[in-house]
């Protein structure tokens, strides 16, 4: 199971995800190691390989499933230890299995216990002895180690699917012997409420909307025009869009979100000034950065850019119905600051999570107003 070990690997530009686990390499002596394990089929166990390389270094023992009683072992600069009754979960043959599973997990491609449940579900449907057969086999190609949890049922672990598979007066591996058909149909009927409980989850609509948005991701690219247009697009949401606002202790006017950010980011009123009448905002940065930010700027700059755009959006109705036609897709922001802008997925997307905020605020607004009368 992949959870929350996520990483991944850089190659020919192109980003490989990947995972890891813990594996013992014996090199002389067993040193406790990560194995990651990419999407596109290799491993890293102290060096890239194929898979077929991997199952290799299974075989060899390289990989280490087997632990020797008072073989010296280490985890760097961490602890040295000998192992004393060791016991071991894998085989060379579970551990190659469990890898390959991760690696159709990290392609979203079903692994053997979604196979598994394909094929049980198929059985359901036509309940020949054919196709109880293909589940049967479909159940024991699930690495060993992973038959307990196939259906997710923390009470009652793989019981039913086991019964299921064996059918009546079989066996299968895991059951104490013969399966008797009362313990059979209770194992239908499970399946039965199973596929009920999972059809109702489906169409049942959740209480507070959905989890995802409708609308596709929105991208505001860098742009820098001179002036406005009458049909800016999503040009209009970007903060170096012109937009007049006046904001400030002195209520001044800036020609853009920007002027007034970088404005209010200076510790001297004159540099202050100076920003604000810079005939680009290239300019109000490069004037800002030549001179002391606020005080504790790094812990007001949202706040001030939260206000800075709802006073652009409430000035400017048109820029604002620009905004509303987003729906409730995710806006993605281009910026050369990763705490402001998306940075490919690497950064933090401030200034698109502020938009999203501003543009709900905007929907109640227009949600609150009277209706006009006839």
């Amino acid at each position: 199971m992949i959870g929350r070990r996520i990483t991944h690997r850089t190659a020919d530009g192109t980003r490989i995800p990947g995972t890891w686990r813990h594996v013992f390499i014996r090199n002389g002596g067993y040193f406790l190691t990560d194995l990651f394990i990419y999407a596109d089929g290799l491993i890293d166990c102290w060096g890239l390989v194929t898979l077929e390389e991997f199952e290799e270094k299974l075989r060899s023992g390289w990989v280490a499933t087997a632990l020797p009683e008072g073989a010296r072992a280490s985890a760097h600069d961490l602890a040295v230890w000998k192992f004393s009754e060791p016991r071991v979960r894998h085989t060379p043959e579970q551990l190659l299995a469990e890898v390959r599973d991760t690696i159709d997990e990290l392609n979203a491609r079903p692994d053997s216990t979604g196979r598994c449940l394909a094929a049980v579900d198929a059985f359901l449907a036509d309940r020949t002895e054919a196709n109880r057969a293909a589940a049967r086999e479909a159940y024991l190609a699930i690495p060993a180690t992973r038959r307990r949890y196939a259906l997710g049922d923390m009470d009652r672990k793989d019981g039913p699917l086991k019964v299921l598979v064996a059918g009546p007066g079989g066996t299968v591996e895991g059951l104490p012997g013969p399966v008797p058909q009362d313990a059979y149909d209770r194992a239908v009927s499970y399946f039965e409420e199973r596929d009920r409980l999972r059809a109702e989850h489906t169409r049942r609509e959740p209480a507070d909307g959905p989890d995802s948005p409708h609308a596709p991701a929105v991208h505001l690219y860098e742009s820098y025009p001179q002036q406005a247009s009458d049909d800016p697009g999503t040009r209009a949401l970007r903060n170096e869009y012109p937009s007049p606002i006046t904001v400030g202790p002195d209520d001044a006017v800036y020609p853009t979100v920007l002027h007034a950010y970088w404005a209010l980011s200076v510790a001297e009123p004159d540099a202050r000034e100076a920003v604000r009448t810079a005939e680009s905002v290239f300019d109000a940065r490069a004037v800002a950065a030549e001179t002391p930010r606020r005080p504790g700027w790094e812990h007001l700059r949202t706040a001030v850019m939260t206000d800075l755009l709802r006073a652009k959006f409430d000035r400017h109705p048109q820029l604002a119905a620009v905004l509303l036609a987003t729906g409730d897709a995710t806006l993605i922001y281009d910026d050369r600051s990763g705490f402001w802008g998306d940075r490919g997925g690497h950064g933090r997307n401030w200034t698109g999570r502020l938009l999203e905020l501003v543009r709900s605020e905007l929907f109640l607004a227009a949600d609150a107003e009277p209706p006009t009368s006839g």
